[in-house]
């Protein structure tokens, strides 16, 4: 519910605070000292809140959340003017504007149809025509089809989104029995990188690559790249059907340390049918 404040007001306090925490000479010790690379971390972990927080399902604590982390962009912003390069109202006019030019269906008479498949195909043909226009402007940089797909991003999110990237240039399986088929390829890949693995510790046979550890480490990463673009053309998206998973695991965990508690039971005491007995009791309560 609002507190009946005006939005600009609010950000002009927020950005006048932000000024005075990084005063050279009265502001606070610890964010004087801080750079784009040592917040960044938290800038990625104030992004997660927010998420965790809508999976809550907590207004209260969603506002708090999205307050850390618009500081966030305001920390950045903040150092940036420091440099010269851009303020936070540079920030706010550039989102403006980009989202007026990926919304013709909004803001221009283009006749086009706003049905949700259409509108994710007109944002995607706008951000390809930008950074093509990057390009043209910048001769010397990275015009891959797969530019501009953060690093940082968590591996699941950024396997699937590099998935999408090539497959809109032509480059995909023609269906998700096929992508199946490739999951279960690199299973067996992983199967004979650990073969080759138990050979070489026993002395049986000295090879190179698949027979190192990272050989294995390289397998499984294989697969979970397959089963991420699997995700993709089942509609799915890995990185929400994973933290949907942890969820389950973290919940039906929970329950069996509460029935063991409740048995007067220690955990690491417990043999393997008994974990079972109480991992089935906790699937079937939580």
């Amino acid at each position: 519910m609002s507190d009946g404040g005006e939005p600009g007001e609010a950000i002009e306090g927020l950005l006048k605070l932000m000024a005075r925490l990084r005063d050279p000479r009265h502001g606070c010790p610890w964010d004087r000292e801080q750079t784009f690379r040592s917040i960044a971390p938290f800038t990625i972990e104030e992004a997660y809140e927010v998420a965790d927080a809508v999976e809550g399902g907590k207004p209260e604590k969603l506002c708090d959340e999205l307050g850390d982390l618009l500081f966030q962009v305001v920390f950045h912003s903040r150092m940036a003017e420091e440099k010269g390069w851009f303020d936070f109202a540079a920030v706010a006019r550039g989102i403006r504007e980009k989202l007026i030019r990926r919304h013709p269906h909004v803001f221009e008479s283009t006749g086009r149809a706003a049905d949700p498949g259409q509108l994710s195909r007109i944002w995607e043909e706008q951000k390809a025509r930008e950074r093509a226009q990057a390009a043209a402007v910048m001769p010397d940089g990275d015009h891959s089809v797969l530019a501009d797909v953060p690093r940082a991003l968590p591996g699941l999110t950024r396997a699937a989104k590099l998935g999408r990237r090539a497959a809109r240039a032509g480059f995909d399986w023609e269906s998700a029995s096929q992508v199946r088929d490739k999951v279960l390829e690199e299973l067996g890949e992983i199967d004979e990188a650990l073969a080759s693995r138990e050979e070489t510790r026993s002395g049986e046979r000295q090879s190179r690559g698949a027979a190192h550890p990272d050989g294995v480490a390289e397998e499984l990463g294989d697969l979970l790249f397959a089963v991420a673009n699997w995700s993709l053309h089942l509609s799915i998206d890995p990185e929400e059907a994973l933290r949907a998973a942890n969820a389950k695991f973290e919940r039906r965990f929970r329950r069996m340390e509460a029935l063991a508690a409740a048995q007067g039971a220690r955990l690491q005491a417990l043999d393997a049918a008994q974990w079972d007995a109480l991992w089935r009791q906790a699937k079937r309560e939580a």
